[in-house]
């Protein structure tokens, strides 16, 4: 078990890397192909899109075709996609290795977390999603690190160096990673598969683009998707989901959550914003006054998945949004004090290292038949992805909104903290330990 749970490490590690390194080496890329700021804003903007689309498409085939090649099918995409990145003779053709790599990533969390649950014995599942939560951590600390330093010999090298990286991966994923079974034999969602695909992108191009328009078209979609599924399961098609899978408490409830989780990380990309307007310093030191957020990230997570094996998922969904409330509270609170603005960012990282890291997957691979775990654990990605684009509109309005921009970013944080308190209160509705204890080895394979 523990060389799987390598594997996965490393495999989620070296997509949370191509998160973390992005930051830098943007102003690189812009120089290279002269872009303005819209033109190489591209660069992230087709990674997510491939991403959001990616996850229902690789989450189905991981459990219908087996999760050990789908894990191994993504790595080795990922690799090319940053190949084509490194050798990138024009944008365009860097846009596709981006594509390619944000299509690849879309598979790797979702089918780690199914491997959890197909690996690990139900009373060590939640250390297993710690460690696997703390990589976001790990990365956004020594990412920009390494990307510096490889920036020196040339911004084609921070690309170059996944594709060895990913090949090592691949290779000691296909000699340590267990072959799953296969659900093969039905009709493939094709319908269901188009409609999700257009529900994602129609939502991610209305809010990043602010137009209303497109978020009406996507539910629109949401309706066509809905009705696609229920004929799907009428006639006994291979459904990319399970209506009745939503219809679950804990799982409805999990993804609410969700979505106030990934408002919260998305929130803390303002922070070195508010810190150079507030403090008046530079924007390089303002990075590393994300340190303390990321250091707990990363120490807060395996702890946090030990709790989650000993109190069970409702008690630490509750504590780890009351204790990110208090964080967005002290950073509303910090514009003249650096230490409310370093008590935040511990506090906000100790509670995100409990949701995205390990409670809410841990709530899905105990709700999810076995057959559908990667397509569960897919779910939590897509709703967190909700929140990250929600947030990425709200905050920056609401500055905007306001004459200071201080006081906008402060009071954007502090709704954030109500927001959670509301989450909290939402995550009561959880199953107690006692009753989550006692379906842990429930597990059907219809």
């Amino acid at each position: 078990m523990k060389r799987v749970l390598v594997v996965l490490f490393l495999g989620v590690l070296m997509a949370a890397l191509d998160i973390a390194i992005l930051g830098p080496v943007i102003p690189a890329i812009r120089e290279a192909y002269s872009l303005g700021e819209r033109g190489v804003s591209w660069v992230f903007t087709v990674w997510v899109l491939a991403n959001l689309v990616g996850v229902p498409v690789m989450s189905k085939l991981a459990d219908g075709f087996g999760r050990k090649r789908i894990y191994l099918l993504d790595i080795g995409l990922f690799g090319l996609g940053a190949g084509i990145v490194a050798l990138s003779w024009s944008f365009p053709v860097l846009l596709v290795g981006r594509a390619l790599q944000g299509f690849a990533v879309s598979g790797l969390f979702p089918v780690a977390g199914a491997f959890v649950g197909d690996s690990f014995p139900p009373e060590r599942r939640g250390r297993a999603f710690g460690v696997l939560g703390s990589v976001f951590g790990v990365a956004f600390i020594i990412g920009p690190i390494l990307a510096g330093i490889l920036l020196l010999v040339g911004w084609r090298w921070v690309y170059a160096m996944f594709v060895p990286v990913s090949l090592l991966i691949a290779w000691f994923g296909m000699r340590n990673l267990p072959q799953t079974g296969t659900e093969r034999g039905k009709t493939f969602d094709a319908a269901g598969l188009v409609a999700l695909a257009l529900v994602l992108l129609s939502l991610a191009a209305g809010i990043s683009l602010d137009l209303p328009a497109l978020v009406g078209a996507a539910l629109v979609f949401l309706v066509l998707f809905v009705l696609a599924e229920r004929r799907g399961e009428r006639l006994g098609h291979d459904v990319i989901l399970r209506l009745g899978l939503l219809r679950n408490r804990q799982v409805s409830i999990a993804c609410v959550q969700a979505v106030g989780a990934g408002i919260s990380e998305a929130a803390f990309i303002y922070f070195p914003t508010l810190a150079v307007l507030a403090f008046g310093v530079t924007k390089s030191e303002a990075s590393f006054m994300l340190l303390p957020l990321m250091l707990a990230v990363a120490l807060g997570s395996p702890l946090v998945g030990r709790l989650l094996d000993v109190w069970g998922s409702r008690r630490v969904v509750v504590a780890c949004n009351v204790v990110l409330a208090a964080g967005m509270f002290c950073v509303s609170f910090a514009p003249g004090h650096k230490v409310w603005f370093y008590v935040g960012s511990v506090l906000i990282g100790t509670g995100l290292a409990g949701l995205m890291g390990s409670a809410l997957s841990y709530i899905l691979i105990h709700e999810a038949r076995k057959a559908e775990r990667a397509v569960s654990q897919g779910l939590i990605t897509l709703f967190i992805s909700v929140g990250q684009l929600i947030t990425g509109a709200a905050v920056g309005a609401v500055a905007a909104s306001m004459v200071d921009p201080i006081s906008g970013y402060t009071a954007a944080f502090a709704g954030i903290g109500v927001l959670t308190l509301g989450m909290a209160g939402v995550g009561l509705l959880l199953k107690g330990a006692p009753a989550e204890r006692a379906q842990l080895n429930r597990y059907t394979e219809d």
